[in-house]
This record gives structure tokens, sequence and C-alpha cells, in this order.
């Protein structure tokens, strides 16, 4: 139990003190959606759907850019959700490192 616990609040610690990071990133994203979502007159909503599908790299192809300006943006998207994706594991793979250490 200690373990989780351990983990817990790393996890959370790392959370706390790269929350800037993060919410630019998702700043970025939902920005950059929702430019495209203007490009390819998509509802805002839809827009910003496409946005994080895209930067979670999940593509359900409920809708995708058709103009060259919003593929380059989804682009951008892609790669931004690829650094929040490694922000998050790296203080997850921190975190459990860290719980390992402190459980021997």
């Amino acid at each position: 139990m200690k373990f989780v616990l351990d983990f817990i609040e790393i996890y959370a610690r790392g959370i706390f003190f790269l929350w800037p990071i993060f919410a630019v990133l998702v700043g970025i994203i939902v920005v950059l959606g929702l430019r495209i979502g203007a490009l390819e007159h998509w509802e805002p909503p839809d827009a910003v759907l496409f946005a994080f599908i895209t930067a979670t790299t999940i593509n359900f192809g409920l809708v995708h850019p058709t103009t060259r300006r919003s593929k380059w943006l989804a682009l951008v998207i892609a790669l931004t959700g690829v650094l929040l994706t490694g922000l998050i594991v790296s203080i997850g793979l921190e975190a459990v490192a860290h719980a390992f250490r402190e459980s021997r």
C-alpha cells in the first residue's frame, strides 16, 4: 500500500509542478483545432474533438482536414500531443521509480 501512496504522491507532485506546461500544450491543441475548424467550416465542438483525437493519435475518422493548411496544422497538433503524452508518461515513470526506491 505504501508503494501506491508513494506513486500517487510523486505523480501528483509532478503534475502540480508542470501544470503550466500542460496548460500551454492543451491551449495550443485547442487553438489550432479551432483554427482548423474555421478553415474547414466545422462547429467548434467538432473542431476541438478533432484536435484531441489527433493529439492523442486515436483517429476515429469522424472528421478530417481537406485543405493543405489544415493538414499542416493537424500535424502540429499531433506533434504537440506526442509531447504532452511524453510528459505525462515521464512523470509516471519517475513516480514508479521513486516508489520502488522507497519500498526497498
